[in-house]
């Protein structure tokens, strides 16, 4: 008779994911996260497979997570600048907690590119995402007459991501908020 999961999986995944995302994926053997999560070798493997399936579980609830409501806030935004600023941020924010701990994805890429197809093809879901949300508050503002219509709206948004990706980097060199917001601005420059 097989036995039943005696762990909650969903909070497993979120707990490795903080674990990853703090250690990054080679710094963090099988014995850290069942430690950390306080669960069995074999749970781990029974639930997930291996640490690569529990990594990429842990991506996938970044991507469902805080990639999806950092993308939820552009519809929040006041006009179209203001919710491109917030999100630029805000992702600062994040990234340079716990002495610049970066974003996942880009943590993600950083480490495991170009050999884990599996994790290519995850931060490009979410790179897509982000693209695309950014171009429809693009149009709308330029459709608002907020934003300059020079540019086509889907290669700003394909600037801007480029901009984060790189931003992202940086908050892990210079984990200093002061410091690098100013350069949200100088992107914002795109959009005038």
């Amino acid at each position: 008779m097989a036995r039943t999961r005696e762990f909650d999986t969903e909070a497993a995944v979120s707990r490795a994911m903080d674990l990853f995302w703090t250690r990054g994926y080679e710094a963090t053997s099988v014995r850290d996260l069942t430690q950390h999560l306080g669960i069995g070798q074999g749970s781990l493997y029974a639930a997930f497979g291996d640490k690569d399936g529990l990594y990429r579980a842990a991506l996938e609830h970044y991507r469902t997570t805080l990639a999806a409501a950092a993308l939820r806030s552009l519809e929040e935004g006041a006009d179209a600048r203001a919710a491109i600023r917030t999100l630029l941020t805000e992702r600062i924010r994040i990234a340079v907690r716990s002495d610049g701990q970066g974003c996942l994805a880009v943590n993600a890429v950083c480490e495991r590119l170009p050999h884990d197809t599996a994790t290519r093809r995850t931060v490009r879901d979410m790179q897509d995402a982000s693209r695309e949300a950014i171009t429809e508050v693009l149009r709308a503002g330029m459709e608002r007459g907020e934003i300059a219509a020079r540019h086509d709206p889907h290669t700003v948004a394909a600037f801007l991501v480029t901009f984060l990706n790189g931003l992202l980097v940086s908050a892990k060199v210079t984990p200093d908020a002061p410091a690098l917001e100013p350069l949200v601005e100088v992107a914002l420059t795109a959009l005038d």
